[in-house]
């Protein structure tokens, strides 16, 4: 039996980067993978295909509709959904290809097959080759999450589909029923509201993100109703049913009891994902899960037993790839002796709609909710002269900082590339910022990162000098 002093059970973003790390720190190290590709939910059916159709459905999206304001006049375009999809599968073979390479490159020794705990200290990896047993002075768990369903609700992958089916399908649906206004939901319904399908959202809740600052939900949706997608919030799923190529919807108004009936062609389930832990064998280690099905862990992401870590999906905080990144470095270094750092509340959230919405810190409520002093700055997109140059005036940019020492608590924007604009609030407040240092540093004019500037001016005693 081969001994490995790190085994990885999982290759998705938080996986296969504590492999990297681990192998850096001079560890002979052993991913499990049960899937034919490496990198995990993300890079195969997650983040990175949803971006692909996300860019290629805006692409057709601004030559449809928005090119002419510019003064380019197309005609004749015809949208061909399969190439689409053939170009976003070559994208996740390239990217997944990519980690492969890095396997190789780090000396990590790759198991294609299932693994699961034999007892502490030996995992068996069963494939169609049959079972193998590799031995582990640590572990760490990392095989993330799948999507969640509704109670009573039949997922035939064919009609009624999750994020999983909806990223590989061959046509746009006529009417798309989206069940979820999330950010899962939000963004495969815009990428096919763009190739010119009917969305209607259903959500629970009474604004859609509901996790993210109250005002970037608001806005969001009036954008997105105003591109023509249709949302029923406050609305809880009574019944989905299949007849033949139609899914029938029926919800309840949670707080008039009046149900509506949606019919469409698909209806995607977005309700969240939950941890896989399915068949890991923790029974044999003496490893329970909690009320949600997540692995317990301390600070340190070890689980009761201290050699066995798990990170990312499988335990509590967001279901965000980067956030397991961090903890598969956090969880390397810390079994090399050093003494690394994460601080969640700097984990910025993105979704990669358009206008993208991001945000990081606290929200808002939260800061009502802890009974905080705060103030309040905001700068509109439609007064920056770069989003008007390019028509990219729908969005804000919303900063909140501490009323007595003007530290920057949270940051909240939705607009143009607010998705990379966010990592200078990051920046700004792992080094504890005050809204007044971001006003006083030079921002290059004309650029949308103007806009946060500008912000953090009108949170300095309402200093904002275009507006």
């Amino acid at each position: 039996m081969e001994q490995f002093d790190l085994v990885v059970i999982g290759s998705g973003p938080g996986g296969y980067i504590a492999a990297i790390r681990a192998s850096q720190l001079k560890m002979k190290v052993a991913i499990i993978e049960r899937y034919k590709t490496l990198g995990g939910t993300c890079l195969n059916v997650g983040c990175i295909p949803s971006k692909a159709w996300l860019d290629s459905s805006e692409r057709y999206h601004e030559t449809v509709h928005s090119h002419s304001l510019h003064g380019i006049e197309v005609s004749g375009v015809n949208l061909n959904v399969p190439k689409m999809s053939e170009r976003v599968a070559k994208v996740v073979e390239g990217i997944t290809g990519g980690v492969s390479f890095l396997m190789k490159k780090n000396k990590i020794t790759v198991f294609q097959g299932h693994g699961s705990f034999k007892d502490k200290n030996t995992v068996i990896v069963t494939s169609e080759k049959g079972t193998q047993e590799i031995g582990f002075k640590n572990a760490i768990i990392a095989t993330g999450s799948k999507p969640s369903n509704l109670p009573g609700v039949t997922v035939d992958k064919e009609r009624v589909i999750t994020s999983t089916e909806a990223l590989k399908l061959k046509e746009a649906p006529k009417h798309l029923i989206v069940i979820g206004g999330g950010v899962i939901g939000l963004e495969l319904g815009s990428v096919y509201k763009r190739l010119g399908s009917k969305v209607s959202v259903v959500e629970f809740a009474d604004s859609c993100i509901a996790a993210m600052d109250s005002d970037l939900g608001k806005e969001l949706q009036k954008v997105l109703t105003k591109d023509g997608m249709t949302f029923h919030m406050g609305h809880g799923v009574s019944s989905v049913k299949r007849n033949g190529n139609e899914v029938i919807v029926k919800a309840k108004n949670k707080s008039s009891n009046e149900e509506i009936e949606l019919l469409g062609d698909y209806c995607l389930v977005a309700v969240g994902r939950r941890p896989y832990t399915d068949k890991l064998g923790l029974e044999n280690i003496g490893l329970s899960l909690d009320e949600r099905g997540r692995i317990p862990v301390n600070d340190h992401l070890q689980t009761t037993h201290s050699h066995i870590y798990a990170i990312g999906d499988v335990i509590k905080g967001a279901m965000l790839a980067h956030k397991a990144e961090e903890e598969g470095v956090f969880v390397a270094e810390y079994m090399a002796g050093e003494k690394p750092h994460i601080n969640y509340n700097l984990i910025p959230g993105v979704v990669y709609t358009w206008p993208e919405v991001a945000g990081v810190g606290h929200t808002e409520q939260e800061l009502k909710q802890k009974g905080i002093d705060y103030k309040v700055g905001k700068f509109p997109f439609l007064a920056l002269g770069r989003a008007v140059a390019s028509n990219e005036k729908n969005g804000l940019i919303k900063v909140l900082a501490d009323k007595k020492t003007d530290e920057i608590l949270g940051v909240h924007m939705i607009g143009p590339r607010t998705a990379d604009m966010i990592a200078e609030a990051v920046v700004a407040m792992e080094f504890r910022a005050s809204a007044e240092d971001i006003g006083r540093i030079s921002h290059a004019h004309p650029t949308y990162s103007e806009g946060f500037k500008e912000a953090c001016l009108a949170a300095t005693e309402n200093r904002a000098l275009n507006i």
